[in-house]
């Protein structure tokens, strides 16, 4: 099913809390990613895609300009927009992106997550439910929206995400090892990836 999905990155946020403590945008800071490369976070996230998902839309504001240039580089169509919220992005995607046998949805700011985990949920995707990743008993990212899902997701607005949609479809869980599915880049501090390990 990965032929015909469309990954919508998520890079409109302001990350306001990164940038009071870092006087930066958090989607540019230099992260070491999992392969020990330091590349910017937005960019970590974007070399992490499968090459199966060649439908890439990235969503971000006009000032972003490196954002832009990364995402082009790494094959993204860009959608502009001044989202209010998670909501906003993901429904502008969803319309942008014309017909689609389904979405993943990825945050620009989850630098640590394994393609191969990616990849897990790509596989688990059905036309009529969701796939998400599921480490140590938790819901991560990215999740995966089949395509009957499409009008809801197209209806989303403000900074509510799809979370309503996960009482009104199947859910399809993947277990994964992977703490990269959790762990989000907040504040400068969460740069340093350190899972703590399960017993």
């Amino acid at each position: 099913m990965s032929d015909s999905i469309t990954a919508i990155v998520l890079a409109a946020g302001q990350g306001r809390r990164f940038r009071a403590v870092a006087g930066q945008d958090k989607l540019l800071a230099p992260c070491v990613g999992r392969d020990g490369i330091t590349r910017p976070v937005i960019e970590q996230v974007l070399a992490s895609l499968p090459s199966s998902v060649t439908r890439r839309l990235l969503v971000t504001s006009p000032e972003r300009a490196e954002v832009i240039r990364l995402a082009k580089t790494y094959g993204c169509e860009v959608l502009l927009l001044r989202s209010t919220g998670m909501g906003d992005s993901i429904a502008g995607a969803v319309k942008a992106s014309g017909s689609a046998a389904g979405w993943l949805v990825l945050l620009g700011d989850m630098p640590f997550v394994l393609p191969a985990s990616i990849e897990c949920v790509v596989q688990g995707l059905q036309a009529h439910g969701i796939c998400v990743p599921v480490q140590n008993g938790k819901y991560g990212h990215p999740v995966g929206f089949g395509r009957s899902l499409g009008p809801r997701l197209m209806s989303l607005s403000g900074d509510r995400g799809a979370k309503l949609l996960f009482v009104q479809a199947a859910v399809q869980e993947v277990l994964v090892d992977d703490p990269g599915v959790l762990w989000d880049v907040d504040v400068p501090l969460s740069l340093d990836f350190k899972p703590i390990e399960q017993e």
